[in-house]
């Protein structure tokens, strides 16, 4: 059978031509460009495709930065009084005083003077842990529906609305303390409701990202790119960090205003898939690329090759299955599919199992986000601004694991395996940090840098990698309305489990206990990945013999 042609993608192209469907700010751009530069050449896909890594990337750093700030209030809401400047309205003028002794007192008789309202109860563990569960358990049932929602709306416009109401409900925590606010159930509405509307960006973000981008290095470049969530939390830790011994209320108002920006670059910039811009890949030439790369094991050519046949009858019948490459089964859909269901997309091979680990594995990291600073400013001599600053290791950490996990699920096309190893290591090096960080200042950072490799690696590879790849499953037979519904369900099931880690943490007697419950998470989300490890390992035992027979 003769192999179908196809004509070239054009892609030194002039950004002259006009997209009626794309954002308002490309058509702006694509006119100038025409207009200026008339005879500019470049490669339009690779512009786009950084455009939309470029963008997400700024979102998902927006979505983590607003949630950082409450982490790092926590300890002025709440703190230790006698340690504390006197306000000068309580400081006795020079040459003042008086020998009654019925005279009131010019200092503060209340132990609880400088703390917040109404978080200077006695159980304000408990009222901040309460804070922490209404924002993790909103997002948490939210994360469900938003996964529903975004395989059928535009996402630009999902990102776009989502960004702009979290970052509103954001700066509304911080008007509390402007106007005055100490009603409960006020900071309790504010959390739940921006909870709510941050799940529109992990599916959002993952699902477009997927779209724009294949297999290859998918690891990899999912591993960089996911740093976006470790930088989110550094920079909403220094904003808040910067405002919170001086004026608590603007280490919410700044990063949501910064928050509601971004949502507006998003709106006139992002663009959400290749069609809108005429940037699909030809199966063709993918199939071409396959062939000429020498990477990769025997086993995997053999499941991922195309034949000519195939890609004959791929672009001729448009008919895609299992053993079309995923470039072509996202770009190249066949007409009339229906957006998948909650149970199919549970139906999925290594959903599941990927969910449950997740659980347990964003129960522990949302618990260091959550406590952290609060830890170490209790466990050490630490001042609240130092204590936020020493935090941000252990985001650095995470960007660093991110990317090592990504780096090593592509090496080894064992993402499972990957995980449990990194798991493995996380659960001594939990309670190491817990009886050794507080020794010195050098040992809590080096300490809680490696914690935070182990701990952020295996999650950052299940929310993005592992994530894209079940979306994309073969057994969906090309089906590409499944990512976004995948997404939230996965990344959903692990949100429940942020929820419940810090309100456990909030309620369990002592830090030695808390770092108890971390390691038996750890050990737990090991344990959920066992099976496909398991059969991970069995595939590569298959990969050798096969290649020592064909040599």
């Amino acid at each position: 059978m003769q192999r179908a042609r196809i004509p070239s993608t054009g892609r030194q192209q002039r950004m002259s031509s006009t997209y009626p469907n794309a954002p308002i700010g490309v058509r702006v751009i694509s006119y100038l460009s025409a207009k200026l530069c008339p005879r500019l050449q470049i490669n339009r896909v690779l512009w786009f495709k950084c455009s939309v890594l470029g963008l997400t990337y700024i979102a998902y750093t927006c979505y983590h930065m607003t949630r950082k700030p409450i982490s790092v209030v926590k300890s002025v809401l709440h703190r230790n009084c006698s340690t504390v400047t006197l306000p000068p309205e309580f400081v006795t003028p020079a040459g003042g005083g008086s020998n009654d002794p019925t005279a009131p007192s010019p200092f503060p008789t209340d132990g609880t003077w400088c703390d917040y309202a109404p978080f200077d109860q006695p159980d304000f563990n408990s009222l901040l842990g309460a804070l922490d569960s209404a924002f993790l358990f909103s997002y948490a049932i939210a994360m469900f529906f938003a996964g529903f929602i975004a395989e059928r709306v535009s996402l630009r416009y999902f990102l776009a609305l989502g960004m702009a109401f979290s970052g509103v409900f954001c700066y509304l925590f911080g008007l509390a303390k402007v106007y005055d606010i100490h009603a409960l159930w006020y900071f309790i509405a504010v959390q739940a409701l921006a909870g709510m509307f941050q799940t529109t960006g992990w599916p959002g973000v993952v699902t477009i990202v997927g779209r724009w981008f294949g297999k290859s290095k998918r690891g990899l470049i999912f591993g960089i790119w996911n740093s976006h969530t470790s930088i989110g939390n550094v920079l909403g830790t220094l904003i808040a960090a910067h405002y919170v011994e001086r004026d608590w209320s603007m280490s919410f108002v700044v990063p949501g205003f910064l928050m509601g920006v971004c949502g507006f670059v998003m709106f006139l910039f992002l663009v959400e898939r290749p069609e809108i811009v005429d940037c699909q890949e030809k199966v063709a030439d993918y199939a071409h690329q396959q062939r000429g790369s020498s990477t990769g094991s025997s086993y995997r050519r053999m499941e991922d090759s195309v034949s000519d046949e195939e890609v004959s009858a791929v672009n001729t019948e448009q008919e895609i299955n299992e053993r079309t490459p995923i470039i072509g089964s996202i770009n190249r859909a066949p007409p009339h599919q229906d957006a998948i269901g909650f149970f199919g997309a549970l139906r999925i091979p290594g959903v599941v199992e990927f969910s449950l680990s997740l659980f347990f594995s964003k129960l522990v990291s949302y618990t260091f986000l959550f406590w952290l600073p609060f830890y170490i400013q209790h466990s050490t001599s630490m001042g609240a601004k130092l204590s936020a600053d020493v935090s941000t290791v252990f985001d650095i950490g995470g960007i660093v694991g991110a990317i090592a996990a990504g780096m090593l699920s592509d090496a080894s096309a064992m993402p499972a395996t990957t995980c449990t190893g990194m798991l493995a290591i996380a659960a001594p090096l939990l309670l190491i940090y817990r009886c050794w960080g507080s020794v010195s200042l050098s040992v809590n950072i080096l300490l809680l840098f490696i914690v935070g490799v182990m701990v952020n690696g295996p999650y950052a590879l299940i929310t993005t990698s592992v994530s894209a790849e079940l979306g994309q499953h073969s057994s969906l037979n090309g089906n590409s309305k499944a990512l976004a519904t995948v997404t939230a369900i996965i990344d959903g099931t692990g949100s429940i489990g942020a929820a419940i880690g810090p309100l456990l943490a909030g309620m369990v007697s002592g830090w030695s206990n808390v770092f108890y419950m971390l390691v038996i998470s750890d050990v737990l989300a090991l344990a959920m990945l066992l099976r496909i490890s398991s059969k991970e390992c069995s595939r590569r035992n298959i990969n050798r013999r096969y290649n020592v027979r064909i040599e």
